[in-house]
This record gives structure tokens, sequence and C-alpha cells, in this order.
């Protein structure tokens, strides 16, 4: 029988709050903490998320609600509305954990406890191998982590699912399975099924190996850690990091400098980020472009502005941007230039060009202190601030406002409100259809 005490050590008076989704790990740790509850005078708050994908999430929030009732527990839920675009495990993750913290605060609680086992650990760091990582990310998850206020614990990490289903029938548990968890088209669900049991056949005690393989890199992790921390006195500067500085750094230090920065975006154990992320924003430091960024997971923005690079989370605090443009870019106002075969419009959303007469590639930027364009119909330059002004652009709008202009650095459209001199009529010659949405 699993003896929760001889995984972590409680103290009289503890405030938990218990992840449970109903599953046979949170059913199993949820029942373990119960029964140690009166020795340790221990304050249970179930934690249950009804992520509102299967028709038994209904019922399984009921049931959840009803069996706190019984055993006299405090218990809080949520139900997921809807879902956007990003992928949905993370953003399931992100929504739950969020109402975690949460309830962590409420109740003044210093542990959150969730059922991650062995078989979790050796999923998730074949997952980052695969993926690409560093030696944080390779080494899975923790069984402790400091979050400051309060730690995270998995105290069911030295244990299998096997063994916590065998917990479940020993102590005639009942539980909820997730049908989900059956469909190949989760990645994780494909080393569940696949791997995992070639392993398990290899041998049995395998998932010790891992935790064991875990504990290692985390602890040479620790090391590198210090020569980071160093090297963070060198480069960082009001949290951004001088540029110059930075590629004076050996080439590993600057992709551990890197992670660090983005742990703050992704913390614990997500698995968003992989070592392309890293490639891309080091390509956006080595670049010979001043001002420009790159979209990462999670509305998550990597800005470089000359000498400095700086990570924010809503695309909303980037106040410049200077995109290459090829076909089609998606741009911070949440509108769309695109290159089109065919047009029948002829108004400011449209503009038609001839590359002979403008030097590629374009540029999709932000405007500047001083910007001029020749309007189309007009003699002379007007300055953008002036049409900005005459177009009833409210300020803010015109810091996000799209300028477009060529290689040159001529101003070829100011897409949905003027055309330039560039622009040409339908009867005229012209190889290039662009459209602003």
């Amino acid at each position: 029988m699993i003896c929760i005490e001889d995984s972590f050590s409680f103290k009289t008076h503890d405030i938990i709050v218990v992840g449970c989704s109903t599953g046979p790990d949170s059913m199993a740790l949820l029942d373990m903490l119960l029964s140690i509850r009166k020795k340790y005078q221990l304050s249970l708050i179930v934690a249950h998320v009804n992520h509102n994908v299967r028709p038994d999430s209904y019922q399984e929030a009921v049931y959840m609600g009803q069996y706190c009732e019984r055993n006299q527990l405090v218990f809080e839920t949520m139900t997921i509305d809807e879902y956007g675009d990003d992928n949905f495990h993370n953003e399931a993750r992100n929504i739950r954990y969020h109402f975690f913290e949460t309830l962590v605060q409420k109740y003044d609680a210093n542990y959150l406890m969730t059922a991650h086992h062995g078989d979790d650990l050796i999923e998730t760091i074949l997952m980052r191998i695969v993926r690409g990582s560093n030696l944080s990310g390779y080494s899975g998850f923790k069984k402790i982590v400091n979050m400051g206020t309060y730690q995270i614990v998995r105290p069911l990490i030295g244990y299998t699912k096997k063994e916590l289903e065998e917990y479940d029938r020993e102590r005639n548990i009942f539980y909820f399975v997730d049908s989900s968890n059956d469909k190949d088209k989760y990645t994780r669900n494909r080393y569940r099924k696949y791997v995992l049991p070639f392993l398990k056949e290899e041998d049995s005690h395998v998932h010790h190996k891992f935790l064991r393989f875990s504990e290692t890199l985390s602890e040479a992790n620790r090391f590198i850690e210090q020569a980071r921390n160093d090297a963070l006195l060198r480069v960082v500067l009001a949290d951004a990091i001088m540029i110059d500085q930075f590629k004076k750094e050996d080439p590993f230090l600057q992709r551990e400098i890197l992670y660090y920065f983005l742990s703050e975006f992704y913390p614990d154990d997500l698995i968003l980020l992989n070592h392309k992320h890293i490639d891309l924003i080091l390509n956006l430091i080595y670049s010979k472009k001043a001002n420009s960024f790159i979209n990462l997971p999670n509305d998550v923005i990597a800005n470089k502005s000359y000498n400095m690079l700086e990570l924010k989370r809503d695309i909303e605090q980037i106040t410049s941007y200077e995109i290459e443009f090829d076909h089609y870019a998606v741009l911070p106002n949440d509108h769309v230039i695109e290159k089109v075969d065919d047009s029948l419009g002829n108004s400011n959303f449209i503009c038609r060009l001839d590359s002979s007469e403008i030097f590629l590639p374009l540029i999709i930027r932000t405007r500047r202190i001083g910007d001029r364009m020749m309007v189309k119909g007009l003699s002379g330059s007007r300055k953008i601030k002036d049409i900005f002004i005459d177009c009833k652009i409210e300020k803010d709008d015109r810091e996000m406002w799209p300028v477009v202009v060529d290689s040159k650095g001529q101003i070829i459209w100011l897409p949905g409100l003027k055309k330039s001199k560039f622009d040409k009529k339908k009867s005229e010659n012209y190889d290039i259809i662009l459209k602003y949405s």
C-alpha cells in the first residue's frame, strides 16, 4: 500500500489546495490526504476544473461536489466556457493553474498538490527530448517547485499509474476514466500508449531510472544556473537584455539567458517552448534590423529596439514594429496585409504597385518622426501625422497603424487611409496587389 507520508513531510495545520479531476490518480491522492487529515489537522481545499469538452464533464463536476460534501471538504470549481486557437492541452493547463493559484491566495494555502506520477514524468521527459529544450526542460518536472509564497508538490512522482489504480481497487475508490486519453491525436497519448509499454517491458522499474535522470539533470542545471546568473549581471539592464553585451557571452550561456527570461512567461513544467523558439529569438538579436519583434506562444512578444531586447506579455505594450513583407502579414493591430491575385476594389484598402518603380522587399512598420508621403493626386508631400489628424485617427491607434515602405524607405501606402503616388489605376501597368483587412 502506498503511504503518502513516505513521499512528503507534512506539518500540523498545513493548508493544501488539491487539484482533482475525478480520475484515478487525483482520487487516489485525495483519499491519501483524507487518511491523514485528522493526524495533521490539515485544511484541504479541493479544486476541480470542468474542461467542458466531453459529455461526462458535467457529471464529473457534480460527483466531485457531492464527494466533498460527504467528506466535509471545501469544494471549489470552475468551468472553461470557451477556448482560443492555442494548443488545447496547453491552454487548458494555463487556465487550470491560474485557477489553482487564485485559490492558494484565497485560502492562504502553503501547498498546491497535484497527482502527477512517474509515468507522467517519463512522458514529459521524452516529449521534451523530441521537441528540444535546455537542461531544465529535459529534466521534466520537479517533485517540489517553490512558487514564492507557496509550493507546488507532486507527492506521487515516485509511483506509476498502475500502482495508483491498484491503490484505488484496494480502497474501493470510485473514479472516472477520461475517454480522450485513448485518442492518438494527442501527442502525450501516443507516448503513453506506444512508448511506455515498451520501456516497462525492458524494466518494470524504469520510472525510478527516469526520476534519477531528472534529479541528475536538475543538479547539473543548478551548477549552470550560477554561471548564468553571473552572466545576467553583465547583460541585463532594467529587465531588458543589452544586445551588445549579450553577444559577448558564450553561445551556451546565451541560450540559458533566453530560457531564463522566458521562464517568467512559461513557468514550472510548460512544454510550449523548444529550441526553435530560442533560435527565432537569436535570429532576431543578430538581425540587422534595428526595430523588430517576433510572436511566441501565449501572446508573448520578443521585442528588439536598437540595442535592447525585451519580452512582453501583451501585444498592446509593443509601441513599434518592423516586418519584412513577403505575401502575408498579421499585424499587431489585429489587421492583415496580404498579396492577392485580383481585386475589383479601388478603395484605400487596396493598393496596386509596379515593382519596377519601387525597391523590394516591402517593409511594414510603425510611423516615425518626420514621416512624409507623396499622396496620390496631390502635389508635394504630406506629413503622416497630419494625415492621421485629418482622418480623425485616435492617438493610441496612430502608434500601431501600419506604414508600408519600400527598402529605400519611400512610403508606399498608408493602409485604409491614403495611397501614394506609386499606386496604380486598374487601367495602368502593375504586378503587385495588396489588400488591407
